[in-house]
């Protein structure tokens, strides 16, 4: 349902807001509406997001800032130890793709046709 010229706007919540001195009130900054503070002199602000990654693809960086997490996670005794063991996983998934890989790459071989006399 659509409004008509006669019928009154919506009042802004914030309009006619004063705090107990009675000095008016700037209206708060809403949620959905960016930041717009200037960065302190001598800082650069953050960099923006990396892009999202094409479709198809896979992203790897939640198993990564996982990997890292649980690192972290481990006591400190221990974390050399996750470490190596990372480091061990990552080197047999490597050996797994490689092998694939050169299986891709070998050429087919030759069936052989073996003709059976019929009698």
């Amino acid at each position: 349902m659509e409004r008509t010229e006669s019928e009154p706007r919506a009042r802004d919540p914030w309009s006619g807001r004063r705090p107990g001195n009675g000095a008016e009130e700037p209206p708060p900054a809403y949620r959905d509406q960016p930041s717009r503070e200037e960065p302190p002199l001598g800082r650069e602000p953050p960099p923006p997001p990396p892009p999202p990654p094409a479709a198809g693809r896979m992203d790897f960086s939640p198993f990564f800032v996982l990997l890292d997490a649980l690192r972290r996670a481990v006591p400190g005794d221990m974390q050399n130890q996750f470490t190596k063991l990372v480091r061990e996983t990552l080197i047999t998934v490597r050996g797994l793709i490689d092998w694939y890989l050169d299986r891709l790459d070998r050429p087919e071989p030759e069936q052989r046709v073996e003709d059976i006399p019929i009698d």
